[in-house]
């Protein structure tokens, strides 16, 4: 029988054991998924969780609506498919930078570019999980792993440029243990139409401990993360006192009421056209050996409408039966481009 709303989070609850190490990231980010999912009204038998390969990708085994465990990297392929195929469906797909950065990363850029309406959660904990701590594409330089016992020396990828160059139309980051933020930022997810993207900063405790310790550790997040509200100055700091100034093309850390006013600083539109501010700002991150460290945005970076890749192809299937009929699958196997090898 239908689910009837609104859902509680026991309804959203699987009988299955849940296998992640003790102190992982992953428990919190499932606890707020469930907690969200409460309040935007789609019944359970209407949500679909795709997942890869990854400690992330155990996902749907834990939420009580539809789930697919698919194969390394491919969950964006498989939920096009699913939205496609089924356009009643609120479709998630849950990824990790190992498995949705590297053999993924095409899948994810060109379902993120077509606008299909799914809600990509990429846990970012910066170190293959399960498989046991190697670097993956998004290690900080310098880290060090089974695979890199002298540091990785590999560029990383930065999981929000590569969503905004792919032209997403939702692109946000939170974190695994502020609960209330990650919370709030799946709900926006889940009520965007058109491709969602969201970056959750995940601890792994056991291969990658505290890698985020800058922006989960009271005594100095708050000089070190960048809450975005649309439409308001984008001031940071324990005190307020600091601020983003754009000068020229470059975004700077400035002192107010020393450098500048409130209203010199920058003033976060999510809701621009041009993604220009919003990749300026996906460029940031924290380094503690800088004289003027940047802090670390999290929030929604850009939230824009455009039309669905869904919505384009059945109005293209609606013109061309309006023009030539529905069609017999027979046709096909006379069509104009049929040879004969002799």
């Amino acid at each position: 029988m239908p689910t009837a709303l609104p859902l509680t989070t026991k309804e959203l609850t699987t009988d299955q054991a849940v296998r992640w190490c003790p102190g992982c990231g992953d428990y919190s980010i499932l606890a707020q998924m469930k907690t969200a999912l409460t309040t935007v009204g789609v019944p359970r038998e209407k949500m679909a969780f795709v997942s890869g390969i990854g400690c992330s990708s155990r996902f749907p085994y834990y939420m009580n609506t539809y789930g697919f465990h698919t194969i390394h990297g491919r969950a964006p392929t498989f939920a096009s498919g699913l939205r496609l195929a089924n356009p009643g469906l609120q479709v998630w797909v849950v990824t990790g930078d190992g498995d949705g950065l590297s053999i993924g990363g095409n899948h994810l850029i060109h379902a993120l570019r077509r606008n299909m309406d799914i809600k990509v959660l990429l846990f970012n904990n910066e170190i293959y999980g399960l498989t046991k701590g190697q670097y993956s594409p998004a290690s900080r330089v310098g880290t060090p792993t089974k695979t890199s016992p002298g540091g990785s020396f590999e560029t990383p990828m930065r999981p929000l440029s590569v969503a905004l160059a792919a032209e997403a139309t939702f692109v946000a980051r939170t974190i695994d243990v502020d609960v209330q933020h990650l919370r709030a930022t799946i709900q926006k997810a889940a009520e965007h139409k058109g491709s969602a993207f969201v970056e959750i900063y995940q601890n792994c405790v056991i291969f990658n401990d505290d890698v985020y310790k800058y922006a989960t550790d009271k005594a100095v997040k708050a000089d070190n993360l960048l809450y975005l509200e649309h439409g308001k100055p984008m001031i940071f700091g324990k005190d307020k006192s600091k601020g983003i100034r754009l000068n020229g093309l470059k975004p700077e850390v400035v002192t107010i009421g020393k450098d500048c006013q409130i209203d010199d600083l920058l003033t976060h539109d999510a809701n621009a056209e041009d993604p220009t501010l919003a990749y300026l700002l996906s460029r940031m991150s924290h380094d503690a050996r800088a004289a003027a460290p940047f802090p670390e945005p999290v929030g929604v970076l850009r939230s824009v409408k455009k039309p669905t890749f869904e919505d384009a192809l059945d109005t293209r299937v609606a013109s061309a039966v309006e023009k030539k009929g529905p069609g017999k699958i027979e046709d096909l196997f006379k069509a104009e481009d049929m040879w004969t090898v002799q």
